[in-house]
Protein backbone atom coordinates (compact mmCIF):
# COMPACT_ATOMS: atom_id res chain seq x y z
CA UNK A 1 0.00 0.00 0.00
CA UNK A 2 2.79 2.35 0.86
CA UNK A 3 4.46 1.65 -2.47
CA UNK A 4 1.21 2.34 -4.36
CA UNK A 5 0.68 5.61 -2.49
CA UNK A 6 4.18 6.77 -3.32
CA UNK A 7 3.69 5.97 -7.03
CA UNK A 8 0.36 7.80 -7.09
CA UNK A 9 1.94 10.81 -5.41
CA UNK A 10 4.79 10.95 -7.92
CA UNK A 11 2.30 10.68 -10.78
CA UNK A 12 0.23 13.57 -9.45
CA UNK A 13 3.38 15.56 -8.88
CA UNK A 14 4.49 15.07 -12.50
CA UNK A 15 1.04 16.07 -13.78
CA UNK A 16 0.88 19.19 -11.68
CA UNK A 17 4.46 20.02 -12.58
CA UNK A 18 3.67 19.75 -16.30
CA UNK A 19 0.62 21.95 -15.85
CA UNK A 20 2.72 24.55 -14.07
CA UNK A 21 5.35 24.53 -16.83
CA UNK A 22 2.67 24.94 -19.51
CA UNK A 23 1.11 27.80 -17.54
CA UNK A 24 4.47 29.50 -17.20
CA UNK A 25 5.11 29.11 -20.93
CA UNK A 26 1.70 30.59 -21.71
CA UNK A 27 2.29 33.51 -19.37
CA UNK A 28 5.73 34.10 -20.91
CA UNK A 29 4.24 34.01 -24.38
CA UNK A 30 1.75 36.73 -23.50
CA UNK A 31 4.33 38.96 -21.90
CA UNK A 32 5.02 42.14 -24.05
CA UNK A 33 8.38 41.92 -25.81
CA UNK A 34 10.67 44.92 -26.46
CA UNK A 35 10.12 46.53 -29.85
CA UNK A 36 13.20 46.52 -32.09
CA UNK A 37 13.87 50.11 -33.16
CA UNK A 38 16.65 52.23 -34.60
CA UNK A 39 18.26 54.44 -31.95
CA UNK A 40 20.19 57.66 -32.53
CA UNK A 41 22.06 60.02 -30.18
CA UNK A 42 21.33 63.69 -29.49
CA UNK A 43 24.64 65.56 -29.85
CA UNK A 44 26.22 68.92 -30.51
CA UNK A 45 27.95 69.89 -33.72
CA UNK A 46 27.74 71.97 -36.91
CA UNK A 47 24.45 72.33 -38.77
CA UNK A 48 23.75 73.83 -42.19
CA UNK A 49 20.42 74.49 -43.87
CA UNK A 50 20.73 74.19 -47.65
CA UNK A 51 18.60 74.41 -50.77
CA UNK A 52 19.50 71.60 -53.16
CA UNK A 53 19.02 71.38 -56.92
CA UNK A 54 20.67 69.90 -59.98
CA UNK A 55 22.97 72.24 -61.89
CA UNK A 56 25.02 72.39 -65.07
CA UNK A 57 28.44 73.85 -65.76
CA UNK A 58 28.96 76.30 -68.59
CA UNK A 59 31.71 78.57 -69.89
CA UNK A 60 30.97 82.11 -68.78
CA UNK A 61 32.13 83.87 -71.96
CA UNK A 62 31.46 81.74 -75.04
CA UNK A 63 31.73 83.00 -78.61
CA UNK A 64 29.80 81.58 -81.56
CA UNK A 65 31.81 82.05 -84.76
CA UNK A 66 29.56 82.34 -87.84
CA UNK A 67 30.06 82.86 -91.56
CA UNK A 68 30.08 86.64 -92.19
CA UNK A 69 29.04 86.21 -95.84
CA UNK A 70 27.52 83.47 -97.94
CA UNK A 71 30.05 81.24 -99.64
CA UNK A 72 31.99 78.00 -99.47
CA UNK A 73 33.62 77.17 -96.15
CA UNK A 74 36.66 74.91 -96.38
CA UNK A 75 37.08 71.86 -94.16
CA UNK A 76 37.59 72.82 -90.51
CA UNK A 77 40.49 70.86 -89.05
CA UNK A 78 40.19 72.08 -85.45
CA UNK A 79 38.56 69.69 -82.99
CA UNK A 80 36.83 70.31 -79.63
CA UNK A 81 39.48 70.84 -76.97
CA UNK A 82 42.11 72.31 -79.28
CA UNK A 83 43.68 75.50 -77.87
CA UNK A 84 43.17 78.80 -79.68
CA UNK A 85 44.92 82.17 -79.40
CA UNK A 86 43.07 85.45 -79.84
CA UNK A 87 43.61 87.09 -83.25
CA UNK A 88 46.10 84.38 -84.29
CA UNK A 89 44.48 80.94 -84.58
CA UNK A 90 42.60 80.50 -87.87
CA UNK A 91 39.26 78.91 -87.09
CA UNK A 92 37.83 78.68 -90.61
CA UNK A 93 38.47 79.80 -94.19
CA UNK A 94 35.60 81.01 -96.36
CA UNK A 95 35.44 81.66 -100.09
CA UNK A 96 32.66 84.22 -100.71
CA UNK A 97 30.01 83.09 -103.16
CA UNK A 98 29.79 84.45 -106.70
CA UNK A 99 26.85 86.55 -107.92
CA UNK A 100 23.89 84.46 -108.98
CA UNK A 101 23.60 83.94 -112.76
CA UNK A 102 20.64 85.71 -114.30
CA UNK A 103 18.10 84.04 -116.55
CA UNK A 104 16.64 85.85 -119.61
CA UNK A 105 13.76 87.43 -117.77
CA UNK A 106 15.81 88.51 -114.75
CA UNK A 107 18.46 89.98 -117.02
CA UNK A 108 15.82 91.93 -118.97
CA UNK A 109 14.41 93.29 -115.71
CA UNK A 110 17.88 94.29 -114.55
CA UNK A 111 18.60 96.06 -117.84
CA UNK A 112 15.28 97.90 -117.57
CA UNK A 113 16.22 99.05 -114.06
CA UNK A 114 19.53 100.34 -115.43
CA UNK A 115 17.75 102.33 -118.14
CA UNK A 116 15.28 103.75 -115.60
CA UNK A 117 18.10 104.69 -113.26
CA UNK A 118 20.03 106.35 -116.11
CA UNK A 119 16.93 108.36 -117.06
CA UNK A 120 16.44 109.40 -113.44
CA UNK A 121 20.03 110.56 -113.31
CA UNK A 122 19.65 112.66 -116.48
CA UNK A 123 16.44 114.18 -115.14
CA UNK A 124 18.16 115.04 -111.86
CA UNK A 125 21.01 116.70 -113.76
CA UNK A 126 18.54 118.74 -115.82
CA UNK A 127 16.72 119.82 -112.68
CA UNK A 128 20.05 120.79 -111.20
CA UNK A 129 20.88 122.99 -114.20
CA UNK A 130 17.45 124.59 -113.94
CA UNK A 131 17.99 125.27 -110.25
CA UNK A 132 21.38 126.87 -110.94
CA UNK A 133 19.83 129.10 -113.61
CA UNK A 134 17.12 130.12 -111.17
CA UNK A 135 19.75 130.91 -108.55
CA UNK A 136 21.67 133.11 -111.03
CA UNK A 137 18.49 135.01 -111.93
CA UNK A 138 17.56 135.63 -108.26
CA UNK A 139 21.04 136.93 -107.52
CA UNK A 140 20.72 139.39 -110.40
CA UNK A 141 17.34 140.52 -109.05
CA UNK A 142 18.83 141.09 -105.60
CA UNK A 143 21.54 143.32 -107.03
CA UNK A 144 18.96 145.31 -109.06
CA UNK A 145 16.66 145.86 -106.06
CA UNK A 146 19.58 146.92 -103.90
CA UNK A 147 20.51 149.61 -106.46
CA UNK A 148 16.90 150.77 -106.74
CA UNK A 149 16.59 150.82 -102.94
CA UNK A 150 19.64 153.06 -102.63
CA UNK A 151 18.08 155.44 -105.22
CA UNK A 152 14.81 155.42 -103.26
CA UNK A 153 12.78 153.80 -105.99
CA UNK A 154 12.33 150.28 -104.53
CA UNK A 155 10.95 149.69 -101.03
CA UNK A 156 12.63 147.66 -98.29
CA UNK A 157 9.91 145.00 -98.54
CA UNK A 158 10.71 144.42 -102.21
CA UNK A 159 14.41 144.04 -101.41
CA UNK A 160 13.66 141.55 -98.62
CA UNK A 161 11.49 139.51 -100.96
CA UNK A 162 14.24 139.37 -103.57
CA UNK A 163 16.79 138.21 -100.99
CA UNK A 164 14.36 135.54 -99.73
CA UNK A 165 13.91 134.23 -103.27
CA UNK A 166 17.68 134.08 -103.67
CA UNK A 167 18.06 131.98 -100.51
CA UNK A 168 15.30 129.61 -101.66
CA UNK A 169 17.02 129.24 -105.03
CA UNK A 170 20.32 128.35 -103.27
CA UNK A 171 18.54 125.65 -101.25
CA UNK A 172 17.02 124.33 -104.47
CA UNK A 173 20.52 124.01 -106.01
CA UNK A 174 21.74 121.98 -103.01
CA UNK A 175 18.68 119.70 -103.16
CA UNK A 176 19.26 119.18 -106.88
CA UNK A 177 22.87 118.16 -106.27
CA UNK A 178 21.77 115.59 -103.66
CA UNK A 179 19.19 114.25 -106.11
CA UNK A 180 21.95 113.80 -108.70
CA UNK A 181 24.06 111.84 -106.19
CA UNK A 182 21.11 109.62 -105.22
CA UNK A 183 20.28 108.93 -108.86
CA UNK A 184 23.92 108.04 -109.54
CA UNK A 185 23.83 105.58 -106.64
CA UNK A 186 20.65 103.96 -107.96
CA UNK A 187 22.29 103.60 -111.38
CA UNK A 188 25.36 101.94 -109.84
CA UNK A 189 23.14 99.52 -107.87
CA UNK A 190 21.15 98.66 -111.00
CA UNK A 191 24.37 98.02 -112.95
CA UNK A 192 25.63 95.79 -110.12
CA UNK A 193 22.65 93.50 -110.65
CA UNK A 194 24.01 92.76 -114.12
CA UNK A 195 27.41 91.67 -112.84
CA UNK A 196 28.26 88.04 -113.54
CA UNK A 197 30.58 85.78 -111.62
CA UNK A 198 34.26 86.32 -112.18
CA UNK A 199 37.15 84.21 -110.99
CA UNK A 200 38.56 85.23 -107.62
CA UNK A 201 42.13 85.03 -106.48
CA UNK A 202 43.45 84.56 -102.94
CA UNK A 203 42.47 88.13 -102.11
CA UNK A 204 38.80 87.11 -102.09
CA UNK A 205 39.21 84.51 -99.31
CA UNK A 206 37.82 85.43 -95.86
CA UNK A 207 39.81 84.15 -92.86
CA UNK A 208 38.06 83.82 -89.50
CA UNK A 209 40.36 84.06 -86.47
CA UNK A 210 39.67 83.31 -82.83
CA UNK A 211 38.24 86.28 -80.92
CA UNK A 212 39.52 85.02 -77.53
CA UNK A 213 42.17 82.85 -75.87
CA UNK A 214 40.84 79.45 -74.85
CA UNK A 215 39.71 76.24 -76.50
CA UNK A 216 37.30 75.02 -79.14
CA UNK A 217 34.13 74.08 -77.27
CA UNK A 218 32.02 72.76 -80.16
CA UNK A 219 32.59 72.21 -83.87
CA UNK A 220 29.23 72.75 -85.55
CA UNK A 221 30.46 72.10 -89.10
CA UNK A 222 33.41 70.01 -90.20
CA UNK A 223 33.25 69.21 -93.91
CA UNK A 224 33.54 71.67 -96.78
CA UNK A 225 30.17 73.05 -97.77
CA UNK A 226 28.33 76.07 -99.13
CA UNK A 227 26.81 78.01 -96.24
CA UNK A 228 24.60 81.09 -96.01
CA UNK A 229 25.60 84.22 -94.18
CA UNK A 230 25.25 83.80 -90.41
CA UNK A 231 25.72 80.01 -90.45
CA UNK A 232 27.29 78.92 -87.06
CA UNK A 233 30.63 77.17 -87.53
CA UNK A 234 32.32 76.83 -84.12
CA UNK A 235 32.00 77.84 -80.48
CA UNK A 236 35.11 78.92 -78.58
CA UNK A 237 35.70 80.03 -75.01
CA UNK A 238 37.99 79.82 -72.00
CA UNK A 239 37.21 76.72 -69.86
CA UNK A 240 39.03 78.34 -66.93
CA UNK A 241 36.11 80.82 -66.68
CA UNK A 242 33.57 78.20 -65.63
CA UNK A 243 30.29 78.92 -63.88
CA UNK A 244 27.40 76.78 -62.69
CA UNK A 245 23.76 77.48 -63.39
CA UNK A 246 20.97 75.78 -61.42
CA UNK A 247 17.24 76.43 -61.74
CA UNK A 248 15.54 76.72 -58.33
CA UNK A 249 11.87 77.01 -57.52
CA UNK A 250 10.94 80.68 -57.36
CA UNK A 251 9.72 80.17 -53.76
CA UNK A 252 13.22 78.93 -52.82
CA UNK A 253 15.10 81.51 -54.90
CA UNK A 254 13.73 84.38 -52.79
CA UNK A 255 15.76 83.00 -49.84
CA UNK A 256 19.03 83.06 -51.83
CA UNK A 257 21.25 86.14 -51.88
CA UNK A 258 24.45 86.96 -53.82
CA UNK A 259 27.58 86.04 -51.88
CA UNK A 260 26.08 83.07 -50.06
CA UNK A 261 28.23 79.97 -49.70
CA UNK A 262 27.41 76.93 -51.81
CA UNK A 263 28.65 73.35 -52.19
CA UNK A 264 29.04 71.48 -55.47
CA UNK A 265 28.57 67.72 -55.14
CA UNK A 266 28.30 64.71 -57.44
CA UNK A 267 30.80 66.28 -59.84
CA UNK A 268 33.13 63.28 -59.93
CA UNK A 269 35.60 64.28 -57.22
CA UNK A 270 36.15 62.81 -53.77
CA UNK A 271 34.86 65.87 -51.90
CA UNK A 272 32.44 68.77 -52.47
CA UNK A 273 33.69 71.96 -54.15
CA UNK A 274 33.29 75.38 -52.56
CA UNK A 275 31.36 78.01 -54.54
CA UNK A 276 29.62 81.36 -54.12
CA UNK A 277 26.33 82.71 -55.42
CA UNK A 278 27.09 85.42 -57.97
CA UNK A 279 23.66 86.30 -59.36
CA UNK A 280 19.99 85.40 -59.13
CA UNK A 281 18.38 86.16 -62.47
CA UNK A 282 15.47 88.61 -62.14
CA UNK A 283 13.18 86.76 -64.55
CA UNK A 284 11.74 83.28 -64.04
CA UNK A 285 10.48 80.71 -66.52
CA UNK A 286 8.00 77.85 -66.64
CA UNK A 287 9.28 74.28 -66.45
CA UNK A 288 7.40 70.98 -66.49
CA UNK A 289 8.68 68.55 -63.85
CA UNK A 290 9.13 64.81 -64.38
CA UNK A 291 5.71 64.29 -62.79
CA UNK A 292 4.07 66.69 -65.23
CA UNK A 293 3.69 69.54 -62.70
CA UNK A 294 4.13 73.11 -63.91
CA UNK A 295 6.81 74.86 -61.87
CA UNK A 296 8.07 78.42 -61.93
CA UNK A 297 11.85 78.32 -61.91
CA UNK A 298 14.65 80.91 -61.53
CA UNK A 299 18.27 80.51 -62.64
CA UNK A 300 20.90 80.92 -59.91
CA UNK A 301 24.50 81.47 -61.09
CA UNK A 302 27.38 80.12 -58.96
CA UNK A 303 31.14 80.74 -59.21
CA UNK A 304 33.71 78.16 -58.09
CA UNK A 305 36.06 79.59 -55.44
CA UNK A 306 38.65 76.79 -55.41
CA UNK A 307 41.77 76.70 -57.63
CA UNK A 308 41.26 75.29 -61.09
CA UNK A 309 43.74 72.47 -60.39
CA UNK A 310 41.12 70.92 -58.11
CA UNK A 311 38.32 70.87 -60.69
CA UNK A 312 40.28 71.05 -63.99
CA UNK A 313 38.53 67.93 -65.32
CA UNK A 314 35.18 69.74 -65.23
CA UNK A 315 34.10 71.01 -68.63
CA UNK A 316 31.25 72.79 -70.34
CA UNK A 317 27.80 71.22 -69.90
CA UNK A 318 28.66 68.82 -67.03
CA UNK A 319 25.92 67.80 -64.58
CA UNK A 320 26.46 68.56 -60.86
CA UNK A 321 24.47 68.86 -57.62
CA UNK A 322 24.34 72.31 -56.01
CA UNK A 323 23.63 73.07 -52.34
CA UNK A 324 23.22 76.75 -51.43
CA UNK A 325 23.78 77.33 -47.70
CA UNK A 326 21.14 79.76 -46.43
CA UNK A 327 21.98 79.26 -42.71
CA UNK A 328 24.76 77.52 -40.79
CA UNK A 329 26.25 77.33 -37.29
CA UNK A 330 29.32 75.59 -35.88
CA UNK A 331 27.88 74.41 -32.53
CA UNK A 332 24.18 73.58 -32.05
CA UNK A 333 22.23 70.85 -30.27
CA UNK A 334 21.17 68.42 -33.00
CA UNK A 335 18.56 65.71 -33.21
CA UNK A 336 17.91 63.46 -36.23
CA UNK A 337 15.01 64.79 -38.30
CA UNK A 338 13.69 61.22 -38.59
CA UNK A 339 13.06 61.16 -34.82
CA UNK A 340 10.65 64.12 -34.88
CA UNK A 341 6.89 63.78 -35.06
CA UNK A 342 3.98 66.14 -34.56
CA UNK A 343 2.56 66.42 -31.05
CA UNK A 344 -0.27 68.32 -29.40
CA UNK A 345 -4.02 68.59 -29.68
CA UNK A 346 -3.76 70.45 -32.99
CA UNK A 347 -0.43 68.97 -34.05
CA UNK A 348 1.25 72.32 -33.52
CA UNK A 349 4.29 71.05 -31.63
CA UNK A 350 7.12 68.58 -32.04
CA UNK A 351 8.17 65.65 -29.86
CA UNK A 352 10.60 62.71 -29.73
CA UNK A 353 10.73 59.36 -27.96
CA UNK A 354 13.72 59.24 -25.61
CA UNK A 355 15.24 56.03 -24.26
CA UNK A 356 16.99 55.63 -20.93
CA UNK A 357 20.00 53.72 -22.29
CA UNK A 358 21.78 53.62 -25.66
CA UNK A 359 21.00 49.89 -26.03
CA UNK A 360 17.30 50.22 -25.22
CA UNK A 361 14.77 50.51 -22.40
CA UNK A 362 11.43 52.13 -21.75
CA UNK A 363 10.61 55.09 -24.02
CA UNK A 364 9.32 58.44 -22.85
CA UNK A 365 7.51 61.03 -24.95
CA UNK A 366 9.46 64.29 -24.75
CA UNK A 367 8.11 67.53 -26.30
CA UNK A 368 10.83 69.64 -27.94
CA UNK A 369 11.16 73.07 -29.57
CA UNK A 370 12.78 73.00 -33.00
CA UNK A 371 14.74 75.74 -34.75
CA UNK A 372 16.46 75.39 -38.11
CA UNK A 373 16.12 72.12 -40.00
CA UNK A 374 18.14 70.45 -42.70
CA UNK A 375 17.24 67.31 -44.60
CA UNK A 376 18.79 64.99 -41.98
CA UNK A 377 19.06 66.96 -38.73
CA UNK A 378 17.24 69.67 -36.78
CA UNK A 379 18.29 72.27 -34.24
CA UNK A 380 16.87 71.73 -30.72
CA UNK A 381 16.05 74.94 -28.86
CA UNK A 382 14.39 73.41 -25.79
CA UNK A 383 13.34 70.01 -24.40
CA UNK A 384 16.67 68.16 -24.63
CA UNK A 385 20.06 68.77 -23.06
CA UNK A 386 22.34 66.61 -25.17
CA UNK A 387 23.57 63.06 -24.65
CA UNK A 388 20.07 61.51 -24.78
CA UNK A 389 19.15 58.63 -27.04
CA UNK A 390 16.05 58.95 -29.24
CA UNK A 391 14.05 56.59 -31.42
CA UNK A 392 14.57 57.22 -35.14
CA UNK A 393 11.67 56.48 -37.50
CA UNK A 394 9.21 55.55 -34.69
CA UNK A 395 6.44 53.19 -35.83
CA UNK A 396 2.89 52.84 -34.53
CA UNK A 397 4.13 50.15 -32.11
CA UNK A 398 6.19 52.73 -30.18
CA UNK A 399 4.32 54.65 -27.47
CA UNK A 400 4.82 56.07 -23.99
CA UNK A 401 6.15 53.36 -21.64
CA UNK A 402 6.83 50.76 -24.32
CA UNK A 403 10.07 48.80 -23.97
CA UNK A 404 12.39 48.99 -26.95
CA UNK A 405 15.68 47.42 -27.93
CA UNK A 406 18.30 48.59 -30.42
CA UNK A 407 17.84 46.97 -33.81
Amino acid sequence: MAVASKASFRKRLLVWGGIAVVALLILWGFQPRPVAVELAPVDRGPLAVTLDEEGETRVRERFAVSAPVAGRVLRIELEPGDPVVANETVLATLEPGEPVLLDTRSRAEAEARVQAARASLERAKAQGQQAEAELEYTRTEVERFRRLHREGIASQEALDAAERNARSAADGVRAARFAVEAAAGDLAAARAMLMQGVSRGPAGIVTLRSPVDGEVLRRLRESEAVVPAGEPLLEVGDPALLEIVADYLSSDAVAIEPGQRALIEQWGGDRPLEARVRRIEPSGFLKISALGVEEQRVNVILDLTEPREVWRRLGDGFRVETRVVIWEADEVLRVPASALFRHGSQGEGWAVFTVAAPEGGTVALTPVEIGHRSGLQAEVLAGLEGGETVVAHPSDAVAEGVAVIAR
